[in-house]
């Protein structure tokens, strides 16, 4: 791997300047620079390490002097070995643009801290050989030499270093320089055989065959290592000294090759393990928020619907309501239930799982947390319990309003009935010409009239009060009611007032007029209260009813039956009543009368009141019917609630036994967790295996809301009870079972015995006095205390600040634990994580997509360039990225 590193050439950590190295250089046998075997070795060299390089852009040199004289492959081997653009070169052939060229290239070598020395761009456009080969070293010296750092020596020193390592356990292998160790080729065979010691068997080695080995060790590194051949081997046999320069810049390439290697495995290896786990959690916390906002979702949906409490004007309407919502009780609500006990599993199984993996603490977006989520289901709750209040009360005020109307619609229609016309009889001026008889014959019908204003008395009462109760009770219809009552109000006003008026001028006529058919007015004094009687009874016995017990039946029934009783004597008046009719007919008979007279007294005639009595007597066999089907109606409810009240009894008490023995189970030390955890698998399977019984109850439920049964004297148990315990009876154990498999997760990825969790267990139980599930800071205090912690308050508080980050003043279970095994868990840091990428970026400050794409596995190469911020340093090039601060931001160490 070509090492591609931006530094200031002065500052580096080996302590040598360029100035110095380069002085070094010049002294390393200066009189032998131009001997013909070395050059040749350096022309060699130089100019296959060049097409190294130049071969990625499809071109290559064959003459090192010649092939760079227009600076334009020297321009184009600067930017292939550094990475980086150079200004654009000049295309014109003439010796200036040549001269121009090559001052570029030399330029941008001089930016990078190298100082040129006695190094000009018109020796390279003539060809000069020293001042080319030179030129090229210093570009080896600086691209791919100065770079190589072992234990802090210098490049030249640290090169060397490496070979004495790596052929160290060699025989007949003892580098000591760059020229006479490598003569013999074993050196180069050795370092192959280090690395790829499937590519030489260096048992077979002969040192007595030094071309051999050469020629082996170059065509195994060109065909297998993608080195090519800088060496001529038998120049390097021949030469007393072999060139140093050409020995270091072929040896270098070695370097480059398996260093390089070895670092990157692993630093992938690492980057693709964190990468894994930080992948895998980010699709936990994607699924968690997905999961929450479906939830608060459908929360945020469903609590106005269940707040809105908009009255229904009919029974149908309000019956529906109570059909969705029972529903929704039964179909809607149930999965959300498990999808709420679900997402807090998952949200507690992720943050072991980043606790263990000692990543930082997941926090769900704004408003998705686990307790946003309860505040909302809280609230959800409490507006479905008022709901079905509500529902309920709202049935049992249509049906008494719905009742109401019906009976505000019979008695005014009974009492316009008998009030049509009555204000223009009492407005009549009759009595001005009749006689005496007539006189007082009007006289004695406004008594009667009197009478019988005073007996509807009673009814103008019920009709006003009736009119008022549907105010009360909200009647859609309350407008036309109190419109009508008004009416009525009015007229019953005006005939009072008329009434007296009339009264008064009959009684001033009455002394001028004294003949009286008494019988007429016995007639109508008895036959007026008769009448009215007979229209009280009609309106009772077709009054409508509403009953939701046997007792009230039984009181109907009982009132029903004394009315029964008082017909004979009913009878008894209308045969009376009948028996002055038929008098007056026996005088009109008698004495010659017209038997077509018309009782002057009153309107009621003889045809009324047998047409009344005769609806009357069947009415009564009607009210007795309808009332004993109330009575077995009410029987059946009764059986209805002592079979649910039969289930309730049983279902309740079995939840409660459940919940005690889970509540046990889960504070139990004496046991392994996994027999806890077998032992709440089975309570789960019982509860599931439980569930018909729930549904059958849910079904007699029904029913009985059917039937409109509002309460049951044979049970404390509602409904809402058996629902809510066995909801709450759900969640426990769903709970306590995540709590055991986090605790066997926490075991195993600490490595925990289970003698230790459970001296965990009884410390925290032991030191956990409010039993809330948390030691608050005392006790916690206390517990460290107990187990021989020294503290002070500064070790406390860092203690505190570990166990409780979010300062709530409670320590959990999980913490405690993640507390006494934080000392021996081993993990992954920030600070790895960056060395890791450091040695894939080359000891570059930033890494580039195609060393991310090359040294990684395509999915997690995708997955730091889609999450790793550009790199903003002041030697920052196109396409780098930062990983350090990406590192970082995986710890939650800092933001990207």
């Amino acid at each position: 791997m070509t090492m591609m590193m931006e530094m200031q050439y002065n500052n580096n950590n080996n302590g040598y300047g360029v100035e110095e190295y380069m002085i070094q250089e010049d002294e390393w046998d200066r009189d032998l620079l131009l001997d013909p075997a070395w050059e040749k070795q350096q022309r060699k060299t130089f100019t296959a390490w060049c097409n190294s390089h130049l071969r990625k852009a499809g071109t290559q040199i064959e003459n090192i002097e010649e092939d760079f004289r227009n600076g334009l492959k020297l321009m184009l081997l600067l930017e292939l070995i550094s990475g980086e653009r150079l200004a654009k070169p000049d295309r014109g052939k003439m010796r200036f643009h040549k001269i121009a060229n090559v001052n570029k290239a030399l330029d941008y070598i001089t930016s990078k801290g190298v100082k040129l020395v006695s190094i000009g761009a018109e020796e390279i456009v003539d060809g000069n050989v020293k001042m080319t080969l030179g030129m090229i070293w210093t570009i080896i010296l600086r691209f791919a030499i100065q770079d190589i750092s072992v234990e802090e020596t210098s490049a030249k020193e640290g090169l060397l270093l490496w070979c004495q390592r790596k052929t160290a356990p060699y025989r007949n292998v003892n580098v000591q320089n760059f020229h006479c160790s490598w003569k013999d080729g074993l050196a180069f065979c050795a370092l192959i055989h280090r690395h790829r010691p499937d590519l030489i068997d260096f048992s077979k080695l002969n040192k007595e065959d030094p071309l051999g080995n050469l020629n082996l060790a170059l065509e195994i590194a060109e065909k297998h290592l993608d080195i090519p051949k800088m060496l001529d081997p038998e120049d390097i046999i021949n030469t007393p000294k072999p060139d140093e320069r050409a020995i270091m810049t072929y040896v270098s390439c070695f370097y480059h090759a398996f260093a390089g290697a070895e670092q990157a495995e692993t630093a992938a290896n690492r980057i693709c393990k964190v990468l894994g786990v930080n992948q895998e959690n980010e699709k936990l916390m994607e699924e968690y928020e997905r999961l929450a906002s479906e939830l608060l979702e459908w929360i945020r949906r469903t609590t106005p619907w269940l707040e809105k409490r908009a009255a229904e004007n009919t029974m149908a309407s309000t019956r529906r309501k109570l059909e969705d919502f029972r529903d929704y009780r039964r179909v809607h609500k149930p999965p959300k239930v498990q999808e709420k006990c679900q997402l807090e599993i998952s949200f507690n199984t992720l943050q072991t799982k980043l606790r263990i993996s000692n990543r930082p603490a997941f926090m769900p977006s704004e408003g998705k947390m686990v307790s946003d989520i309860t505040a909302a289901w809280q609230g959800l709750e409490q507006a479905e319990k008022g709901y079905e209040e509500w529902l309920l009360s709202e049935i049992r005020r249509l049906e008494r309003v719905e009742h109401l109307a019906e009976k505000f619609q019979q008695k005014v229609s009974t009492h316009e009935s008998w009030a049509q016309g009555k204000d223009q009889l009492l407005t009549l001026k009759d009595y001005e010409s009749g006689s005496l008889t007539d006189v007082r014959a009007l006289l004695r019908k406004h008594e009667a009239f009197e009478s019988d204003l005073a007996a509807h008395q009673d009814r103008v009462e019920q009709i006003a009060a009736i009119a008022q109760e549907l105010n009360e009770l909200d009647y859609h219809a309350a407008a036309v009611i109190n419109e009508r009552c008004q009416s009525i109000c009015d007229q019953w006003d005006q005939l009072g007032t008329l009434t007296q008026k009339r009264r008064e001028a009959l009684e001033r006529t009455e002394k001028l007029l004294e003949t009286i058919d008494q019988l007429f007015l016995e007639f109508a004094k008895r036959s007026a209260p008769f009448n009215n009687w007979m229209d009280g009874a009609m309106e009772d016995l077709q009054d409508m009813f509403m009953v939701h017990s046997i007792d009230e039946v039984q009181n109907l029934l009982s009132a029903h039956d004394q009315f029964k009783v008082t017909l004979p004597e009913a009878d008894s008046e209308r045969q009376a009543i009948m028996s002055i009719y038929n008098e007056v007919q026996k005088i009109c008979q008698s004495y010659g009368i017209s038997s077509k007279l018309s009782n002057i007294y009153c309107s009621i005639t003889s045809a009324d009141l047998n047409q009344k009595w005769e609806k009357v007597k069947r009415l009564v066999p009607q009210r007795d019917s309808a009332l004993h089907e109330e009575f077995s109606r009410q029987n059946m409810n009764e059986r209805l609630r002592r079979q649910f009240a039969g289930q309730a009894n049983a279902i309740g008490p079995w939840i409660q036994t459940r919940m005690e023995e889970i509540a046990h189970s889960s504070v139990d030390l004496g046991g392994a967790l996994e027999d806890q955890m077998n032992t709440l698998k089975q309570y789960e399977h019982d509860i599931i295996s439980y569930k018909p019984n729930i549904d059958k109850l849910e079904g007699d439920h029904q029913l009985i809301q059917e039937s409109l049964i509002f309460d049951n004297k044979h049970t404390n148990y509602t409904m809402e009870h058996i629902r809510v315990g066995w909801e709450s009876l759900l969640t426990t154990v769903a709970r306590t079972i995540n709590e055991i498999e986090t605790q066997i997760m926490m075991r195993d990825a600490k490595g925990i015995s289970q003698k230790q969790l459970n001296d965990f267990r009884s410390s925290f139980t032991h030191f956990d006095r409010k039993k809330k599930g948390g030691m608050e800071t005392d006790d916690f205090r206390a517990c460290l205390i107990s187990m021989g912690y020294d503290l002070g308050e500064a070790e406390f508080a860092r203690i505190m600040a570990l166990v409780d980050p979010n300062g709530s003043g409670v320590v959990t279970f999980q913490a405690f634990v993640d507390f006494m095994t934080r000392e021996t868990g081993e993990s992954d840091t920030s600070e790895q994580v960056v060395a890791s990428f450091r040695i894939l970026a080359a000891d570059k400050p930033y890494i580039l997509l195609d060393e991310l794409r090359r040294e990684l596995p395509p999915e997690q190469a995708e997955y730091c360039i889609s999450r790793m911020p550009p790199y903003k340093g002041p030697d920052a090039v196109p396409g780098a990225l930062d990983y350090a601060a990406f590192s970082t931001a995986l710890y939650g160490e800092s933001d990207l």
